[in-house]
C-alpha cells in the first residue's frame, strides 16, 4: 500500500502543513497539491457547495502528486466517511465530536474490524493506495476528531481512550463562540482558549496520539507547531485568492499615486 506522508511525518516526529480548499474547484486543487503542501484538506463541511462528488473530483486531482488528500467531513457520518475513504482520501477529519460515543462512530465508520465497522468496498482506494489497501488502510490512513467546544475538551480522557483514535483537530471558531468569544484574534488570546488548546497537546501526547490545529496562517502555525501541535492549515484556496487579489490592487494604487 502506498504509504500516508503525514503519518511518516508524524512517525519521525515532524509537523505537516497543509492546505485548506474550500472551492471544490479541480484545478486549483491540483494547484495547491503542487504547491508542495503536505495535505490538502477538502472541505466538506463549510466548501462552497462542496458535495461528496465534488469531494471525489479534488481528491483525483491532488493524486497527481504526492501531496495526501483529507477531508474535513460535513457531519460524524459513517455512511460519508466510508464514501470518501473509498474514494481514496488518507484521513479524515470530523467535526464536533464531543463525547466517547461520538469518537467511536467516527473510528468506527473510518477503520476496518477488529477496531472498526467500516465495509469493505474500497474502489477508487485500491487505485491510489495499491491492490492490498484493505490488510494496510487500518494503518496507513488517519481519523482525527475536531475539539470545538468546552465539553469536548472536558471529555479529553474519555475521547482519547477510543482504540482507532489517530489525534484531535482543534477548531478555534467553534470552541471560541463556546467560551461566550467572538472568533478571532483576540479569543485566541484569551487565556481560557489558550489553556484549552494546551491541554489538547497534554492530552494527545499522554496517549500517543497527534494534535493538530485549524490554525490562521503561516505565522500561527510557526507558534502552533512550537507549541506541540503536528499540523496546520497555513492558508485557503479563497482566501489566497482573495489576499493576492487586494494586495495587487493596493500596489496598483500605490504605484499611481
Amino acid at each position: 500500500m502506498r504509504l500516508n506522508k503525514i503519518k511518516q511525518l508524524w512517525r519521525e516526529g515532524q509537523p505537516a502543513t497543509a492546505g485548506w480548499l474550500s472551492t471544490g474547484n479541480t484545478f486549483l486543487a491540483e494547484i495547491m497539491a503542487h504547491a508542495g503542501f503536505d495535505a490538502v484538506i477538502i472541505d466538506m463541511q463549510h466548501g462552497m457547495g462542496l458535495s461528496p462528488e465534488k469531494a471525489i473530483q479534488c481528491m483525483q486531482a491532488i493524486s497527481t502528486t504526492d501531496t495526501v488528500p483529507v477531508v474535513r467531513m460535513s457531519w460524524n457520518d459513517p455512511k460519508d466517511i466510508q464514501f470518501v475513504l473509498d474514494a481514496g482520501a488518507y484521513g479524515v477529519i470530523v467535526p464536533l465530536v464531543n463525547t466517547k460515543a461520538e469518537t467511536e462512530l467516527a473510528v468506527g465508520a473510518a477503520k476496518y474490524p477488529p477496531i472498526g465497522f467500516r465495509s469493505i468496498g474500497p474502489n477508487r482506494a485500491r487505485l491510489y493506495g495499491g491492490p492490498d489497501y484493505v490488510q494496510h488502510a487500518n494503518d496507513e490512513t488517519f481519523v482525527l476528531v475536531m475539539i470545538e467546544t468546552m465539553e469536548a475538551v472536558n471529555n479529553l480522557e474519555e475521547i482519547a481512550s477510543v482504540p482507532g483514535l489517530d489525534g484531535f483537530y482543534v477548531g478555534p471558531g467553534d470552541l471560541a463562540v463556546s467560551l461566550g468569544l467572538t472568533p478571532g484574534p483576540d479569543a485566541r488570546r484569551d487565556p481560557r482558549h489558550a489553556e484549552a488548546c494546551q491541554r489538547v497537546v497534554d492530552v494527545a501526547r499522554a496517549h500517543g496520539l497527534i494534535p493538530c490545529h485549524h490554525g490562521s496562517g503561516p505565522e500561527e502555525a510557526a507558534d502552533r507547531f512550537a507549541q506541540g501541535f503536528m499540523m496546520c492549515q497555513i492558508g485557503s484556496d479563497s482566501g489566497m485568492v482573495a489576499n493576492a487579489s487586494a494586495d495587487a490592487l493596493k500596489t496598483l494604487t500605490n504605484l499611481r499615486a
